[in-house]
This record gives C-alpha cells, sequence and structure tokens, in this order.
C-alpha cells in the first residue's frame, strides 16, 4: 500500500528519540497518520510543522497499518507567521479543528483545498491575515461543518421563509431568523454576522466573535460532541483572542470624562 499527493501538515508529535507521529490532510486520500522516522532531528522538524504544505509519500505493508510518512517541504507556512501574534493563533485553530474533526482516511476535498488556499493566504501575508483572513477562516468552518453532515441553512428564515433581513440563527435548528420575526426569543437566539451572506464582506471585529461564537457552538455540540471530545484549545485561545481585541476597542472608543 502506497500514495504520494500534496499534503497539510496538521500536526506532528515525537515519537521515540527523533521519530514522529505525524497526521497531515490530503485531498484524495483524506486525513491519514503515519510514523516519520527521523522527523524529530533538526533537519526533520522544520518540515514537520502544523501548517506547512509538503509532498507526502505513504507506504505500509497492510492497510490497516500506521504507516510511514516521508515529506518534501512545498510552502513552509509555520515559519511565516511565528512573529505574529494572530496569524499563528489562526493557523493553529485551523489545524487543531481539521485535525481532530475529520474522519481518518475518507477524502474531503473541499475541505482541503480551501484549507490550503487560506493557510496560503495567512502565511503569504501575514500582516493583512487578521484583517482580510478572518472572515474566511470563519466560513471555512461553515464549510467543515457542512461537509461533516451539519451544514447550517442561512438561505431563507425559518419563520416566514423570506431571505431579508437575516440577523439571527437558531442554536437548535442551524437555520436563519430575520430580525422582524425573532420576538421573544431574541436573547436566546445567536447572532448571524452579515459577511457570512455577503462573501464581499471582511467583517469587523465585533463581527467576527460572533460568527466563531456561532460556528463554535455547532462545532461544540456537533462536530465534536457527538464524538464525546472538547472544542480544540486552540480554537478556544483563538475566540479569547477576538474578544480581546473587541474589549479594547470598546475601551478606546470611550469618551474621556468630563467631554
Amino acid at each position: 500500500m502506497e500514495w504520494e499527493a500534496p499534503a497539510l501538515v496538521l500536526s506532528a508529535v515525537p515519537y521515540g528519540e527523533s521519530s514522529m507521529i505525524a497526521h497531515v490532510l490530503t485531498g484524495e486520500h483524506g486525513l491519514y497518520h503515519g510514523m516519520v522516522r527521523g522527523g524529530g532531528a533538526r533537519q526533520g522538524r522544520p518540515v514537520w510543522q502544523a501548517g506547512n504544505l509538503i509532498t507526502a509519500r505513504w507506504n505500509a505493508r497492510l492497510p490497516e497499518q500506521l504507516g510511514s510518512l516521508r515529506g518534501e517541504l512545498v510552502h513552509a507556512s509555520a515559519a511565516r507567521v511565528l512573529e505574529y501574534a494572530h496569524p499563528l493563533a489562526m493557523l493553529a485553530s485551523l489545524c487543531a479543528l481539521a485535525d481532530s474533526s475529520l474522519p481518518e482516511r475518507e477524502p474531503h476535498l473541499a475541505v482541503f483545498e480551501e484549507l490550503t488556499r487560506l493557510l496560503a493566504r495567512i502565511s503569504l501575508e501575514p500582516a493583512e491575515a487578521e484583517r482580510s483572513g478572518m472572515a474566511a477562516l470563519i466560513r471555512w468552518e461553515m464549510l467543515l461543518l457542512s461537509d461533516l453532515g451539519f451544514g447550517l441553512d442561512l438561505s431563507c428564515c425559518a419563520v416566514s421563509g423570506q431571505a431579508d433581513d437575516l440577523a439571527w440563527v437558531s442554536p437548535r435548528s442551524g437555520r436563519a431568523v430575520s430580525d422582524g420575526h425573532a420576538g421573544q426569543w431574541r436573547d436566546r437566539l445567536l447572532v448571524l454576522p452579515p459577511f457570512l451572506l455577503d462573501p464581499t464582506q471582511e467583517g469587523t471585529p465585533e463581527q467576527w466573535l460572533a460568527g466563531l461564537r456561532l460556528t463554535g457552538h455547532f462545532l461544540a455540540r456537533d462536530a465534536f460532541g457527538q464524538r464525546h471530545r472538547p472544542l480544540p484549545a486552540a480554537r478556544i485561545r483563538l475566540l479569547d483572542m477576538v474578544g480581546r481585541m473587541v474589549e479594547k476597542r470598546d475601551i478606546s472608543h470611550q469618551p474621556e470624562p468630563g467631554i
């Protein structure tokens, strides 16, 4: 059993003195685990950093075995964002979500392709990633939910069937609700940020926070809750980071005393 394909490194942990157990995501073969002999050595470590795009080669005598992985670096996303806190948190969250939620050896081509584009976008322009990449990250989380069978229905209002004035999402059904029909349930609904309805919008920190809370609710309940797993710590840290960003904006916008 053997294959070779472009792959994203999602995680790698030490195994023994110089080896690693790596998790990689490919478009054709899905999520694969394998042993990387020498991956923990000085020359191997830079290749097996989460977020890197590599050419991966996997082989094993039997298909059910762990198998061996080899890789050649194509694009070093991880090294490009090390000095940027927000892009680094975004990269870590994306890789952790894919690694923890996708079933092993099951192709998810759309998730792989969009994740590859998003990681390249974050790493090539890390200084702009926070402004231009956060909305794309949340849209990718929506795609992940849909690909796993837990997609949200934002096409029309669950109450009226109309497609205008959509501002909320039911936390139970995952269907959109218009502002005019939210009624007494408004406090129990999740905010639907406008950029999820308009792909040309990049959103604001307040909208990013609402988007992360929206997708986080369904990721925690469906993608991870049904497998009795918590949300990855990297995803929680990203939410906290955006929350602090919003708090700082609120403080900076407050008027000075006596003004």
